[in-house]
C-alpha cells in the first residue's frame, strides 16, 4: 500500500489492489488495519488517504515482462507474457498487460 501512485482512492479501488495478493476478507481487513496503525493510510467515508512514506511503483523501472506460460494473478486469464512488479522483498505477479496497469494505478 505504501507504493500506491495516488494520494487518495475509493476503498473499492484499494481492495481491488489488495486482492492481487489475497481474496480473504479477514486478511484484507487486517492489511487495511495494519496500514492504518502504521500511519500509511487514513480511512474516512469510504475513501483511503495515502500518507507518503514510500514511493510509488515506477512502471518503466519496476515492472518486468517475461515470455512463458502464466496465469494472471488478478483475473485468472492465461498469458504468454507475464508482467511482474519487482520490489526489494521480491516479485508480485504475473499479471496481464491490462491488469498490471490496474494494479499499479495507471488505469482505474
Amino acid at each position: 500500500m505504501e507504493h500506491l501512485e495516488t494520494d487518495e482512492l475509493p476503498l473499492s479501488a484499494v481492495i481491488d489492489r489488495i486482492e492481487t495478493v489475497t481474496t480473504s476478507p479477514s486478511l484484507t481487513r487486517e492489511i487495511l488495519d495494519t496500514a492504518e496503525k502504521r500511519g500509511l493510510i487514513e480511512r474516512e467515508d469510504g475513501r483511503i488517504q495515502v500518507r507518503r512514506g514510500g514511493s510509488f511503483v515506477r512502471f518503466d523501472q519496476q515492472v518486468v515482462a517475461r515470455d512463458g506460460e502464466f496465469t494472471c494473478q488478478r483475473c485468472g486469464a492465461g498469458l504468454s507474457t507475464g508482467h511482474f512488479i519487482v520490489f526489494e522483498t521480491g516479485e508480485l505477479g504475473p499479471f496481464g498487460s491490462a491488469c498490471i496497469r490496474k494494479v499499479v494505478g495507471r488505469d482505474d
